[in-house]
């Protein structure tokens, strides 16, 4: 079965802008399933926009922001 976008739903979302970039941490739950963590970057361009990039590595700092943004994810889960 390929993925349908209308049964992802999300259940909590919050993003922390970065000097070049954005990361969200947002819980999703596919067709009613297990809420799962999802955490995505999205790089600015040039223009200043974002665009979607891998997460990759992280750095001290990355993770200390986010860290709170994590803990209160898994409060909704």
């Amino acid at each position: 079965m390929p993925f349908d976008p209308n049964l992802d739903k999300s259940l909590f979302a919050e993003a922390k802008e970065m000097e070049k970039s954005r990361i969200t941490v947002s819980v999703l739950s596919y067709n009613n399933g297990t809420p799962k963590l999802q955490i995505t970057r999205e790089n600015k361009n040039a223009a200043g926009e974002y665009q979607f990039a891998k997460l990759g590595r992280m750095t001290k700092e990355e993770i200390a922001v986010i860290l709170p943004i994590i803990q209160k994810a898994v409060q909704k889960m």
